[in-house]
């Protein structure tokens, strides 16, 4: 039993030993020297950064509708929320029995007067004959054509009430006025309508924007076309501004806001964080935000010297825009930063450049 223990000691004794050579022979770099370490790193740049505040944006589509009944009657048809519609195709229909039986009418009644007028019409013709020979016909004909026009005035307002019982008919049905998808059902099938009740809505998903209210402070500082920086998600785009009212809610004294979505996965109602510079931009140098190390006594970065060493560069960190940080010090626009593997280096360590410098 004393002998099985001293094996098992050595064992272990000897794998420890083959893990401390394995981890000196690693390639983790060694202050001043050493094995190089490997590292990501960006260029320093010179550019325009102002101060920013963030506000809180919305989602929306530029084309939005509730679209309601023009005529009373009840629902024969209501799409399902979901469906996809084309400019002009039907999302509701009333129920078009009275007016069709109206339409049908008023086909009767201007055929009647037609044929009215045009009996008026022929007598007027024979009586015009029979005028030119005693006054007696004179007088029968100028009462036949006074009844001629007014069986043409009647012709004309049968077919006008024709027209709008037609009309009226186009009208029991609700079609879409753009391209777009019914996003909500405010009235079902089976249930009756007045005229301007609200019976679906329909939004364009494809034209979409945000809007956000922005305090009256930046609107000597945004104007339309700027990119601004927009959180969505946890992700960062830049879009440009479409539309700023430059009229302050006299309440809120906010400023409403429009910056143009490109095409990609967005949808009406999200939530967006927007940048907006409350200051005149400035010419600073700015580093990537990942190329900050952060410690207790400051902020410094790791500045790549031709001869591939790491420097330490003290920085103070300043304004933020997207994923780059304004930063004062002893650097230089075009200078090589690290920006991953910073946090094994120490001063004067060999670097191992993985990425070419943007």
């Amino acid at each position: 039993m004393h002998s099985f223990y001293i094996k098992i000691s050595r064992v272990l004794i000897g794998s420890l030993c083959v893990g401390i050579v394995v981890f000196a022979s690693s390639g983790m770099a060694a202050p001043g020297g050493g094995r190089s370490s490997p590292v990501n790193v960006a260029e320093v740049k010179q550019l325009l950064m102002a101060p920013q505040t963030w506000v809180a944006g919305t989602v929306i589509s530029r084309h939005e509708a509730r679209l309601a009944a023009e005529v009373a009657g009840r629902l024969v048809l209501v799409k399902e929320v979901g469906t996809q519609v084309k400019e002009g195709d039907v999302v509701a229909r009333i129920d078009p029995t009275f007016v069709k039986l109206k339409i049908e009418e008023f086909q009767a009644r201007v055929e009647a007067d037609r044929a009215r007028l045009e009996f008026l019409k022929s007598e007027v013709r024979r009586n015009e004959r029979l005028a030119t020979q005693n006054n007696a016909a004179q007088t029968r004909l100028d009462e036949l054509r006074a009844d001629r026009e007014v069986a043409r005035s009647e012709l004309q307002i049968s077919q006008v009430r024709l027209k709008q019982a037609q009309e009226e008919l186009h009208r029991h049905v609700i079609r879409s006025p753009f391209t777009g998808v019914v996003v909500e059902r405010l009235m079902r099938r089976g249930e009756r309508v007045a005229v301007n009740d609200n019976v679906a809505r329909v939004i364009d998903s494809r034209a979409l924007e945000v809007q956000a209210w922005a305090p009256l402070e930046t609107l000597g500082f945004v104007r339309k076309g700027d990119s601004l920086t927009l959180k969505i998600n946890d992700q960062e785009i830049n879009a440009p501004v479409r539309a700023l009212v430059a009229a302050g809610n006299a309440r809120s004294r906010l400023l409403d806001l429009r910056i143009s979505l490109d095409d990609g996965v967005w949808t009406a109602g999200q939530t967006v964080r927007v940048a907006l510079p409350v200051a005149t931009a400035k010419m600073v140098l700015a580093v990537p935000r990942d190329a900050l190390v952060l410690r207790r006594d400051g902020a410094f970065v790791f500045r790549i010297s031709a001869e591939n060493k790491a420097q330490r560069i003290a920085v103070k960190p300043g304004v933020a825009s997207g994923p780059l940080v304004a930063v004062s010090g002893e650097l230089n626009a075009g200078d090589t930063v690290v920006v991953r593997g910073g946090e094994r280096l120490r001063p004067g360590s060999t670097v191992k450049i993985l990425n070419e410098t943007p």
